[in-house]
């Protein structure tokens, strides 16, 4: 099927026409409600998105990842879905998510949307229906069996599963006629009841929703909770409580001998560890559903993308979702687990890079997202490896110097690496966590079903900071009290339907309070002030495209010296025997960028024969030496 028309995004405009566009691309994810407040509620919006597109088509990205804005209870930051084929009011209407699919599309930049398959909101209809059903009944147990209701054994659950947001996983239903009935899984929040997967009317269900989408020109979707959908036969017991994100555990901290080597001789020795022991994650017959959806996805013609969440480990387990006739990418949170450590990213890349060149894949690199603490927050810890479930005010608090300075030779190593690359809304503008929220304030399920044990999300959900000197940051972008364009987008429209006459009326405050330190971070005070981490990015993204880097030869340097806490590795592109212009047949000559970050105690040498150079910061550069806590790209045509 033909989609409607699209503007040559930076990754299709480089002298490799015959991947797809997904190989390497760099995708900025977008959490709607945090980015940009269009109608001065409070609260983000598609409309604002739309509003503030020529920021990322200013830094450079090839494509936007929206988290869900769908009909939602908003239980779990939209997590919920009650309907999968509409838009919730807080974020606007339907004709506003059409009209930023052609906005983007105008501007060159593709759109991934959020699926949420393994459970729905409790308001979805569906399950509205299940609950009043008469389980007694033929009809009543059809309509409860798209999910997973299960009898217990007295007044017991049908087993010891634990929530991943805390808690049972397990809540019991009333009957009709008022007497204690069945139980229903949920493996987060028991607004979010797991779907029946082995169910023939969930699978059609949700090829028409990847359909309803694809119709309307979305460019692909990233699957939550990729590896959750099918259960162990029998739904056995498990004792521990499921990680988010940290199941994808670091191969340091798993203890592999064999880490950063071929995963082989591992899986030899230690054969439980590579056949997954968690009855509710890693099925087989999650496969079978991508291979299906695969199919679906082939039968358009602009080459849109199934991008899997699956916290899985050992990384060899991973890349089994992005096999031929499956998934296209998935994310690798072993890397985004590894922290500032020389040796666990080293590991990391190496199996990543051996696991990917298996299956034919690309890898999809990635530092933060909407459920992790910034990762400048994380690299200004003291144990800069260590993954919070959140941090508040009384936890211990970041060096926010030392978290930017890290965190911006983190971009250069991630931006580096051949694949696919994706940033998280503000890690352009170096934002750190908000450490000191209000506990008043969290809405993350986490905190309440942990009761207050783990602080959750909320910290790295905070809206972004567009002005440093307008209520909320600018976060109402274009609202009417503005008294001149944004420096950021001239563009900005006003508010639609506003009356440029009337008085000013002032903005809501976000939806959750910014720290004051984002002022020193807003995009007002970054986009073309050299030295800011927002003119890093946009040049890194510039050269990255530039020398081909997604789609370039990986090596580890002479230079690299994990032990000695050195990560350095080229990527080659251009020449050799496929080093033609597809076009003209002129020969390409060989490109070859260095990267070398200091993760270590101490200054390191640093290469002479390379041309050019980018530093991380003012002062990663001394004596002719690379400062610790520096990175830099070093090129050579």
């Amino acid at each position: 099927m033909t989609t409607g028309p699209l503007s040559t995004p930076p990754s299709e405009a480089r002298n490799h026409p015959i991947n797809p566009w997904w190989v390497d691309a760099v995708i900025y994810q977008v959490y709607p409600r945090s980015f940009a407040d269009a109608d001065g509620d409070g609260m983000g919006d598609l409309a604002g998105v739309t509003a503030q597109l020529p920021y990322l088509e200013e830094l450079g990205v090839d494509a936007i990842w929206l988290s869900p804005f769908y009909v939602s209870p908003q239980r779990d930051g939209g997590y919920d879905v009650a309907d999968y084929r509409d838009v919730d009011p807080l974020f606007g209407r339907l004709e506003d998510a059409e009209r930023l699919l052609d906005a983007a599309h105008a501007a060159g930049l593709r759109v991934i949307v959020d699926l949420v398959p393994n459970h729905t909101s409790s308001a979805h209809p569906w399950f509205v229906e299940a609950l009043s059903a008469d389980p007694n009944t033929e009809a009543g147990r059809a309509v409860r069996d798209r999910y997973m209701f299960r009898p217990g054994t007295g007044a017991e659950a049908p087993n010891n599963w634990q929530s991943t947001f805390g808690g049972p996983a397990w809540t019991r239903t009333t009957n009709p006629d008022g007497t204690p009935g069945d139980w229903y899984l949920h493996l987060f929040d028991s607004s979010q009841p797991d779907l029946n997967w082995d169910n023939a009317e969930v699978r059609g269900e949700f090829e028409d929703i990847l359909r309803f989408w694809l119709d309307r020109g979305v460019d692909g979707f990233r699957v939550d909770v990729a590896h959750g959908l099918v259960k162990a036969e029998g739904l056995p017991d498990h004792h521990a409580r499921p990680g988010m994100v940290t199941d994808a555990e670091p191969l340091a901290a798993a203890g592999d001998a064999d880490a950063g080597e071929d995963v082989a001789g591992h899986r030899e020795a230690n054969p439980q560890d590579h056949a997954h022991p968690v009855p509710y994650h890693d099925q087989e017959g999650v496969h079978e559903i991508y291979r299906s959806w695969n199919a679906v996805l082939a039968e358009y013609d602009h080459d849109p993308v199934l991008v899997a969440e699956a916290w899985v480990s050992p990384l060899e387990r991973l890349f089994r979702y992005v096999r031929p006739g499956e998934m296209h990418q998935a994310f690798n949170f072993t890397f985004l687990l590894a922290g500032w450590d020389a040796v666990r990213m080293s590991d990391a890349i190496t199996v990543s890079v051996q696991e990917a060149e298996k299956v034919g894949a690309p890898n999809t690199w990635v530092l933060s997202n909407h459920d992790t603490v910034r990762h400048a927050s994380r690299f200004g810890l003291a144990d800069p490896t260590r993954y919070p479930n959140g941090l508040g005010a009384e936890d211990e608090q970041p060096d926010d110097a030392l978290g930017w300075k890290r965190g911006r030779a983190a971009a250069m190593i991630e931006l580096g690496l051949p694949g696919s690359a994706y940033i998280y809304q503000g890690d352009e503008l170096g934002l750190p966590e908000h450490t000191t929220l209000d506990d008043s304030l969290r809405q993350d399920p986490t905190f309440v079903r942990t009761e207050g044990a783990e602080k959750g999300r909320d910290g790295c959900r905070v809206p972004m900071p567009w002005r440093a000197d307008a209520p909320g940051f600018g976060f109402a972008v274009g609202h009417h009290v503005d008294t001149g364009p944004s420096p950021v987008n001239p563009n900005t429209p006003a508010t639609p339907g506003h009356d440029a006459g009337a008085a000013p009326v002032a903005p809501a405050a976000p939806w959750l309070p910014q720290p004051e330190s984002y002022g020193t971070y807003a995009a007002d005070r970054q986009v073309d002030v050299a030295g800011s981490t927002f003119e890093l990015y946009r040049q890194l993204l510039g050269v990255r495209g530039e020398l081909d880097l997604g789609t370039g030869a990986f090596a580890w340097s002479r230079f690299h010296s994990p032990e000695l806490g050195v990560l350095a590795f080229t990527v080659a592109t251009g020449g050799g025997q496929g080093g033609y212009d597809l076009d003209s047949g002129d020969h390409i000559p060989e490109k070859v960028a260095l990267v070398m970050a200091n993760m270590g105690q101490t200054a390191v040498e640093v290469p002479e024969e390379y041309a050019a150079a980018i530093f991380s910061h003012d002062e990663a550069m001394q004596d002719g030496q690379l400062m610790p806590d520096s990175a830099a790209w070093f090129l050579r045509r």
